[in-house]
């Protein structure tokens, strides 16, 4: 399964792409790259601490929790997802991949410290001790995803006979080739409202909600 920032729609959390999408009202190099961070860390942390709380106030939908039951129910289930929100892990899922990382903890540029991020970041600890800067703990635009987490989400998709590619744009790689070049055993199945840049190359697309189909597989 692949999901992207529309499965979280529902919960009140705004996508990338679509109208009133974040990438609309911002631009991406500003707040979602190493260069904009370096410009302006303090923008980037007031950013992302308001996108946490925001995560923090939303609850799993329907999808997320359909997809955290038929996990339970089969032998080989893995979730790969774009999204940070947490709402996944959260509604149940444990086969997770963050492909994109998540907002959970930071982490510092100058070495491998980490830290939980259970409250906002305060603006003036931006600079860790050994001299570098903590950022959040997500893969940014120009960055490679991490080499475990793509190379497992990889074999999940080889070894698939059947996946679910719901609520993303498929705008943005490598993830998306996940259904496009790696699941060739596949049937794969793209749930989202709007047309993607995969819907002609997918077995069948559904133009609905995740919350109007997902929970339907469960039956």
């Amino acid at each position: 399964m692949l999901t992207g920032s529309g499965i979280s729609n529902e919960s009140g959390l705004p996508t990338f792409r679509g109208a009133g999408g974040l990438w609309r009202t911002h631009k991406v190099e500003e707040l979602a790259s190493p260069q904009g961070f370096a410009r302006d860390p303090r923008l980037v942390w007031t950013w992302y601490n308001e996108r946490r709380a925001v995560h923090m106030q939303s609850a799993p939908g329907a999808a997320h929790v359909a997809l955290a039951e038929l996990e339970r129910r089969l032998p080989d289930f893995t979730l790969a997802t774009q999204n940070v929100d947490s709402l996944h892990r959260r509604a149940g899922s444990h086969n997770l991949l963050e492909l994109h990382g998540q907002l959970r903890e930071a982490r510092c540029t100058g070495c491998a410290a980490r830290r939980t991020l259970d409250t906002p970041l305060p603006l003036d600890e931006i600079v860790h001790d050994c001299g570098g800067s903590w950022r959040p703990d997500i893969v940014w635009f120009g960055e490679k995803l991490p080499a475990d987490v793509w190379s497992a989400a990889v074999a999940a998709a080889r070894r698939a006979e059947f996946m679910l590619v719901i609520g993303t744009s498929a705008m943005v790689n490598p993830a998306a080739q996940l259904a496009t070049h790696y699941a060739e055993r596949a049937y794969v199945v793209e749930i989202n409202p709007e047309e993607t840049a995969i819907s002609s190359r997918v077995a069948r697309s559904i133009r609905a909600r995740a919350s109007d189909i997902v929970p339907a597989l469960l039956r």
